[in-house]
């Protein structure tokens, strides 16, 4: 094996997607639930996405930061625009890199570079993830995943999520920069914070002279039901992160700052070589587009509201967390890593985020009869694991 062992033996391999499903080298059909983790938001092979990358690809690849590019910029004024709201731009400046922690260690750089001086450390909550570079890992709010890796870059306080009162007792306008927040815990279980969180975490934040970063690696363009999670209340951060549905598939990310925060940077503050290089743009050029022109925010409320109200009807889910295609169904038992097997098992990819908790987000193009087909395989799985099926069935699964 040439391969690192940085991840657990894969269960399959896939060679083929078309939309909602997957397919191995067998030919056997699944179900995807996780679209890489919330990174194929229009589905696999979407037509119009693949056809840019072809083309982009025959044309011109790559030119380094070195050089501009011509799709750049305008990926950029989209950005801006959906944060504002729609077609109102929200007046800020867009840095494009190649995932999630490298969005977030963007933000974290700029947020030194902005407050100065001694004001350096960045608060964020107990269960975030923001990443696994030794910074983003060290903004990250699960202790066991920092023991390997100590000691950590130096900085960063944690309080829990959800706590206006915990967050107000750190919030030293002399030490602290920023305040960097999921407005929904992703891999944390999908934990919706009360509706006046992120309203006050804004007042705060005002109040003391403090950047407010909202990391939307997981939650943006359209998944909980609007483009950003964080437009769910009256609030405009002054950072926002982004990065797996950008380019459905393509690794792109992206790192959006107000005009006078962007502004803290300078040339040779910041760069990458392959962010905003021409075939990731065109990536994100057209899947922007499409999402737009499906308005995939209502498309997640609709089709959101059908899959919660299925899960909440399955046997042994005692509850449902999550907005849009971004839910977490809660078992009875922590039987979420067995559930997850055995839906694999009948052709159905969800993951357990908890060991009581599966989460599922599919395309936010699925349709009716994808969501029923899912949760019929997923109703099987856990009746199998939870000992509700009949012997002959459980046999059958396995």
């Amino acid at each position: 094996m040439t391969l690192m062992q940085t991840y657990a033996p894969a269960p399959v391999v896939f060679v083929r997607g078309e939309g909602s499903a997957l397919f191995d080298a067998d030919g056997r059909r699944y179900l995807d639930f996780v679209s890489g983790l919330a990174v194929t938001s229009l589905g696999h092979a979407h037509p119009e996405v693949a056809l840019a990358i072809g083309e982009q690809a025959a044309r011109l690849c790559h030119v380094s930061n070195l050089y501009s590019n011509a799709l750049a910029p305008g990926v950029a004024t989209t950005i801006d625009r959906l944060i504002g709201g729609g077609d109102d731009p929200a007046g800020g400046q867009v840095f494009f890199c190649n995932s999630g922690a490298e969005a977030n260690e963007c933000a974290l750089k700029l947020a030194r570079r902005w407050a100065g001086g001694g004001r350096h450390v960045v608060v964020s909550t107990l269960g975030s993830f923001h990443g696994r570079t030794l910074a983003t890992l060290a903004a990250t709010g699960q202790p066991a995943k920092h023991a390997p890796f100590e000691p950590l870059p130096e900085g960063f306080v944690h309080v829990p999520f959800d706590d206006l009162d915990a967050m107000d007792a750190v919030l030293d306008p002399a030490r602290v920069a920023a305040v960097l927040v999921e407005p929904i815990q992703g891999e944390g279980g999908i934990v919706v914070p009360s509706s006046d969180y992120l309203s006050g975490l804004r007042r705060l934040c005002t109040e003391r002279g403090v950047l407010l970063m909202c990391d939307e690696v997981q939650t943006g363009l359209g998944r909980t039901g609007r483009w950003f999670a964080f437009q769910s209340q009256p609030v405009l951060p002054d950072v926002v992160t982004m990065a797996k549905a950008l380019g459905n598939g393509m690794p792109v990310g992206a790192c959006w700052a107000s005009a006078e925060v962007a502004a803290a940077f300078g040339p040779g503050d910041h760069a990458t070589t392959f962010g905003g290089q021409p075939l990731a743009m065109a990536a994100a050029r057209t899947t922007l587009a499409v999402m737009a022109r499906e308005d995939v925010p209502v498309r997640a409320r609709r089709a959101g509201a059908r899959l919660r109200a299925g899960l909440g009807a399955l046997p042994g889910v005692v509850g449902v967390r999550g907005e849009g295609l971004l839910l977490a169904a809660q078992l009875r038992a922590p039987v979420a890593a067995d559930a997850s097997n055995a839906a694999l098992a009948l052709g159905l990819l969800v993951n357990a985020v908890r060991p009581d908790s599966l989460r599922l987000a599919p395309s936010l193009l699925v349709d009716d009869a994808v969501i029923d087909e899912a949760l019929a395989l997923l109703g099987r799985a856990l009746a199998t694991v939870l000992g509700d099926a009949p012997r002959a069935a459980r046999e059958a699964a396995t």
